[in-house]
């Protein structure tokens, strides 16, 4: 009966039995504290990951976008593989992204120096016909282009507010052009390479980095103005979607110009590059050419500043008579409606350009305007400039 009531009890664990649940325990919280271990560890070593996947974004953005191998900017096309080239070609342009405070130039001088050698590597680079533009280079060159190029001008305090009349003021040359020049270059050599993609390129050349070129021709730098003549002429040239927008915004520049400002250092260069394009218009002219003449052109006599521009602006002229005769009495109405009052040297410039006019105007257009314009030349001999008189005389 006694061992009946002991076999019922629980039984006492033996040594063996408490060592071996106390090391299931153990085993399973040194488990537990490994596995939080090693999270705690993953998420230090994706963190730091992130980091550096950050900062090789800032130097490789396009590489990364691309998902192309990132290559240090700092080595030459030489100690790379052609494979590797386009992947360096588009870091040397990301890195020179960069633009620099011209007002310190102690402050990043090197920096600088190491910016103005990889821009001339590029250029030869690219000159050597070795680039393949595809669009992620395409995109870094023109973010590099327009990083570097598109600024915000001061304001120009100048004495006479004759908007660049007189021929003896003082030229501003740009401090930092050593480094813009080499950009332009890059610029004209990528728009001129023959196996650019026309259709992506347009998608980065848009009407927004057009608009910003043109801005530029306000600059103050005839050197810089140069060298936008020649990019906007091949950007006319080479892409013809985008040759209606430029004719409206270049007449939107000339149109503040005459009525609003009367300031603008780049009329003189726009009017050359439209010099061009007015020998390539097809015959019969478009309604919106001549409507270019009528409303563009004709009012550019207006401005005190005419002398700037005078000889470009005669030329176009001149190229729209020899295109369409008919144009010669609308243009001498022109001339003769904005004719200056008390200003010689620009009534001088004004009778120099009517005999280029008259030289190209046939009997039947010169029938129209022969009353007005006998009337005109009458007051200019009744002048009190005696080379009014004697350029009259002439003309006569």
């Amino acid at each position: 009966m006694l061992k009946q009531i002991l076999s019922k009890l629980p039984k006492k664990l033996t040594k063996s039995d408490t060592s071996d649940s106390a090391q299931s325990d153990s085993g399973s919280a040194t488990s537990f504290a490994n596995v939080f271990q090693c999270t705690t560890v993953g998420v230090a070593i994706s963190n730091k990951l992130n980091a550096v996947k950050r900062v090789s974004s800032a130097v490789f953005p396009a590489s990364l976008s691309a998902g192309v191998e990132a290559v240090d900017p700092h080595v030459s096309f030489k100690d790379v593989s052609n494979i590797q080239k386009q992947n360096l070609f588009i870091s040397k342009l990301n890195l020179c992204c960069r633009v620099y405070d011209i007002n310190c130039p102690d402050k990043n001088c090197k920096e600088e120096d190491v910016k103005h050698q990889i821009l001339v590597e590029l250029v030869d680079f690219v000159s050597s016909g070795s680039a393949k533009f595809t669009e992620p280079s395409i995109a870094a060159m023109c973010k590099m282009c327009a990083s570097n190029l598109f600024r915000v001008f001061p304001p120009k305090f100048r004495a006479s507010a004759t908007g660049g009349e007189t021929e003896d003021e003082e030229l501003m040359f740009d401090p930092s052009w050593s480094h813009l020049k080499i950009v332009y270059d890059l610029l004209l050599q990528f728009i001129n390479y023959n196996a650019l993609d026309l259709k992506v390129a347009k998608l980065h050349l848009d009407n927004a980095f057009i608009v910003r070129l043109l801005d530029l021709f306000d600059s103050e730098d005839p050197r810089e103005r140069d060298c936008l003549k020649a990019v906007l002429h091949r950007i006319y040239g080479k892409f013809m979607v985008h040759r209606p927008f430029i004719r409206k915004c270049v007449s939107d520049i000339i149109y503040r110009f005459v009525f609003e400002t009367e300031r603008h250092n780049g009329i003189a260069e726009l009017l050359e590059i439209f010099g061009s394009v007015i020998c390539g218009f097809a015959l019969p002219l478009k309604e919106e050419h001549k409507m270019f003449l009528c409303r563009v052109l004709i009012p550019l006599h207006k401005p005190k500043s005419v002398s700037s521009y005078h000889q470009q602006l005669t030329y176009c002229v001149v190229q729209f008579i020899d295109k369409d005769p008919t144009l010669a009495s609308t243009v001498i109405r022109g001339i003769l409606k904005y004719w200056p009052v008390t200003n010689s040297q620009k009534e001088l410039m004004f009778i120099s350009e009517l005999e280029e006019v008259l030289d190209a105007t046939i009997m039947t257009e010169f029938q129209k305007v022969m009353v007005p314009l006998f009337r005109r030349i009458a007051c200019c001999l009744n002048s009190y400039h005696y080379q009014v008189i004697s350029v009259n005389l002439l003309l006569f």
